[in-house]
């Protein structure tokens, strides 16, 4: 929740969410599966506690070799998903950018030295609009991204989410987004066991070690149980550094959790401050 500092000011929380797959917020024969994490989506504007002046998303969908910043003032839709229905390609989240706050995340990354750019072309990805669609339907939040590096390492990421703590102070609202479990090939019943052991131990990672100890987890998370079967490629966890590094001394809670998700999955979503 909005935390409140002693000279009044506002905090807010981070989040990491589990997005979920494709345009699920669209399709009716799919909302049965999704029902709990629509429901803890819906929950967090009043979690925050007040109206954020932006949302930057670090999605695991955007990749780049250093760390983007979206820029445009009316970003556009990528329908970053295949084999859906039409409809689905045609859905709009018109939510305004933030030149503003995407000039401010630019300055935090440069002047602690990381190599970063400005994207006035890029749009936002389903990892962003289609949980957006669910928490703020209106689209009346300012948003913008953050992309992840390609080498995925996790103290880099942490540490971008240590520069970009300030934001935190300054109305904006800091949303990782991937999956805690991505393993597309191995999906459903088969992905019981593996899916649970790296979910009890994420959870227990994040919620309840102690700051210093936690980061040292997922500095470390490929040798979790069942991690790269959880994860064979870490693009939908490394967003979860970013949120911790921006929260890195305070205390982590998960908010939305589902035991059998498509048939046996476990997949989690946290929050931080």
């Amino acid at each position: 929740m909005i935390m409140k500092t002693n000279n009044d000011e506002t905090v807010f929380p981070t989040y990491f969410i589990s997005h979920g797959g494709g345009p699920w917020f669209w399709l009716e024969e799919q909302k049965p599966f999704y029902a709990n994490l629509k429901k803890s989506l819906r929950a967090m504007p009043a979690e925050v506690g007040s109206t954020p002046k932006a949302i930057l998303v670090v999605s695991g969908h955007w990749e780049e070799d250093d760390f983007a910043v979206m820029t445009r003032p009316q970003p556009p839709m990528i329908y970053d998903y295949v084999g859906f229905p039409e409809h689905t390609y045609r859905v709009k989240y018109d939510a305004p950018g933030s030149p503003e706050i995407a000039a401010r995340v630019l300055e935090l990354l440069r002047n602690a030295g990381f190599e970063t750019h400005g994207d006035a072309e890029r749009g936002f990805n389903h990892g962003t609009f289609v949980p957006l669609a669910a928490a703020y339907p209106a689209a009346d939040v300012p948003v913008l991204e953050l992309s992840i590096r390609k080498d995925y390492d996790p103290e880099t990421h942490l540490a971008v989410g240590r520069v970009l703590a300030p934001l935190r102070r300054e109305g904006v609202l800091i949303v990782g987004s991937g999956l805690s479990y991505h393993n597309l090939r191995q999906f459903g019943a088969q992905a019981r066991v593996p899916s649970h052991e790296f979910d009890r131990w994420l959870t227990e990672a994040v919620c309840e070690s102690a700051a210093g100890e936690r980061s040292e987890k997922l500095r470390r998370w490929a040798n979790a149980p069942s991690a790269r079967l959880a994860h064979p490629r870490e693009d939908h966890l490394i967003p979860l550094m970013v949120a911790v590094g921006a929260a890195e001394t305070e205390s982590g809670e998960r908010v939305y959790h589902e035991d059998a998700f498509f048939g046996g999955i476990a997949v989690s979503s946290y929050r931080f401050g």
